[in-house]
Parts: C-alpha cells; structure tokens; sequence
C-alpha cells in the first residue's frame, strides 16, 4: 500500500510499504476513504517530537471502511463505514471507565519512556512518534485499528467523508477546549490560535452558550474564517492583544481562554524571539508566547483551557500570575470517545457543518507538497484533506 512516511525534519515522503494485518483479536483493518494533515502533525514535520524514526506512517485523522477484523471485534462487519478516535483506548481500564479516554493505561505497549518523562503513561496516539506508541498512522490506504470494538463510530447514511471527518480529532478537540470553560450566560471567552482547532473552539464556545468569543490571530484568511463563525477579532501583529483585550472587557478580562497554539507559538515581543532562539537551540521544547498571553490576560477567577500541544518544557512560566488571580487550568489530550455520539447528533441536527473549515482536497500522493502549503500557510490554506 501507498503510505505518508516520515524521514526527518520537512522531510515526509508517500512510499510503497507492507500492508497491515490483524495482530489482536480486537484489531480491525480499515480501508482509508478521507485523512487530513493536522496542525500537530507539524510539531512531527518540524522535528519537535523526539522518538520519531524513518520510515515511520504519519496521520491521526482518518475514516474508512472496515476490511478484516478480529474474532473479539463483535460490533463491527466488513462493509461498516466508520471514523476512529485518534487516541487510542482500551476501554476497561480505570480511565476509560471514567470517560477520560486520552489517558487509558493499556496502549502504550512499552511505556517506561514517557513515564519517566511525564510520571504516567497517557494513551496511544496514531502516527504520533514512539514515545506514545509508535502505532502507525492514518495517512495511508489501509490502517490497522487496535481495540476496534471499543474505538470505532459507524456512520448513518446521507452523511458524506467530509461531514464527519473531524470527529476523529480537531472538532472534539475545540469542542472540549470550550467545555473546560464552564461557559456560563454571558460569558466571554478568548481564543489564541484561529487554526482548525481555534475554529471548532469558537463555534463550540458558542455552541455552548457564550455571548461573545474574541479570536487572536495574525493570519488574514484565519481571521476572517472566525468572523464568519461570529467571533470578534484581533490581530496581534498589528495591535498588542492584552491590551485589545482589557479593552474589549471593559479591564476585566475575559472570563476564560483558550490556547489553542501549543508549542511552536509565534509572536512579536521579547519573550517571543527568546523562545524562538532557546527552541532552535534546543534549550526549550516548547514556544509559550500565546500560553503566557492567556494567562496574563484572563480574568481573576477565570479559565484557562489549553488544547494546543505540548511536549515538554517551557521558560519563563508566569506561574504567579496563575496563582495570584485563582485561575483553574484545564488542558489534555481529548477525551474523543466521549464526544463522538454527541458530536455525530449536532452535525445531523444541523448545528454545525464540519465542512467549513477544509480549504484544499489532495490526493495522498500530494501530500509532501500538502504538508509545506499547510505549513507556510500558502494559498489561504487552512485545512487539507487528503484522499488515498
């Protein structure tokens, strides 16, 4: 099968490679029919992630159509149309049974690695380096899928590749940002980051009932795709966005926040460049431009939600700031499993057409050029799905 492989730094490749096959009697084999590049799938092509080797499958965004499953996979039948949860869960564990899916103790087959570096093992990711896995990706013609029985969401008829995709990832992940929020009537909430994930937020914030929700970019095309889902806007190159933001509030803050950067943040003040110089250096994995903006900016007794990636550490941390004004902090990898039904109902229920977010369709055998127009936010790009 043809597959998006990685080969270091900006250096993806779509290679011929042996087909997966069953390994556990929960697994099943899917038949990808949609995948999508991810902006976390750029801390791997920018070389931020460690454990990455050659040849390594890319991809956690992904549906498809089942081909083979396992003997203990029961809900399933060949010929199911499915979309699979990027995180990777057993369903049994304690987390699971808690609903806190992204953290499950049994899929990460060696886990010493990241236990060492984070304490506990979360879960495994798709395509996501072997410090949380090494599973191979979805960016592919075929997947293999562990604990199929547990992940996998069948689809209704009438509902198109497109339409459910981001179920797998990105909306989730916007929609829990602003769950953490603990939105209440009148609520304001602010958004650093106007990528796909920083979209989803912003129509998920309003989803969930906030009065208004202030989106902080710098790219044109980002920033007029959140007005179109009625957010207010700043431009942080052309005006400093705390100040905007007192502005905005009357000097009160916004009522919660959400970064929805990670770890390679761009921005213009001192701390900016710093951060830019230690990560280049490799004295700092982690860029907090936006994370210490949202902090800085929130209000006393606010939220900060943190769905934007981070892999490490980070200088500079104003962690006065976040105990002085008794901000509660909600950050994760997304609990998918959880929203996926829900989710599912908005979209038939009309709340909500996924759709909008995507800006260019390739093929699998484009995605090197894919990923650098993803990554240099060339022609207006903000969302590429690929078809194998």
């Amino acid at each position: 099968m043809k597959a998006v492989c990685w080969h270091g730094k900006n250096d993806v490749r779509v290679e011929n490679v042996p087909d997966p096959s069953i390994l556990n009697p929960r697994d099943a084999i899917l038949k990808i029919t949609s995948t999508a590049i991810c902006g976390s799938d750029l801390h791997l092509y920018d070389g931020y992630i460690p454990t990455m080797q050659k040849g390594d499958i890319l991809g956690h965004e992904f549906m498809g159509e089942v081909v083979d499953k396992g003997p203990e996979v029961k809900n399933l039948n060949k010929g199911d149309r499915v979309v699979i949860p990027f995180t990777i869960a057993c369903g049994h564990c304690f987390f699971c049974n808690r609903d806190m899916w992204s953290l499950c103790d049994n899929s990460i087959p060696d886990g010493k690695l990241v236990e060492k570096a984070y304490g506990h093992t979360p879960s495994g990711l798709f395509g996501y380096s072997h410090l949380l896995g090494g599973y191979a990706g979805g960016q592919a013609q075929y997947v293999r899928v562990p604990f199929a029985d547990t992940a996998a969401l069948k689809i209704p008829e009438g509902l198109t590749d497109k339409q459910v995709l981001f179920l797998t990832d990105i909306f989730p992940t916007g929609y829990q940002a602003a769950e953490h929020c603990n939105i209440q009537p009148g609520d304001t909430v602010a958004i650093w980051g106007c990528g796909p994930v920083g979209q989803f937020a912003i129509r998920s914030a309003y989803m969930l009932g906030a009065e208004r929700v202030i989106a902080i970019d710098r790219v044109p095309e980002r920033l007029a795709m959140a007005r179109e889902g009625k957010a207010e806007t700043i431009n942080y190159e052309e005006i400093d966005a705390g100040e905007a933001l007192k502005e905005m509030t009357g000097g009160m803050g916004p009522d919660s926040c959400i970064d929805a950067v990670g770890l390679e943040a761009h921005g213009t003040g001192l701390d900016a460049f710093y951060d830019k110089a230690k990560q280049s250096l490799r004295l700092e994995t982690d860029r907090p431009t936006a994370l210490r903006q949202a902090i800085v900016a929130c209000r006393k007794g606010g939220t900060l939600s943190i769905p934007g990636v981070y892999g490490g550490f980070v200088d500079k941390f104003p962690l006065g700031a976040l105990f002085s004004k008794g901000l509660t902090v909600k950050t994760g990898q997304t609990h998918v499993h959880k929203y996926l039904k829900p989710l599912l109902d908005r979209i038939q229920n009309g709340d909500i057409d996924p759709t909008f977010v995507i800006t260019h369709e390739m093929s699998l055998e484009e995605a090197p050029q894919g990923y650098e127009i993803f990554k240099h936010k060339r022609d207006n790009c903000i969302k590429i799905v690929l078809n194998p």
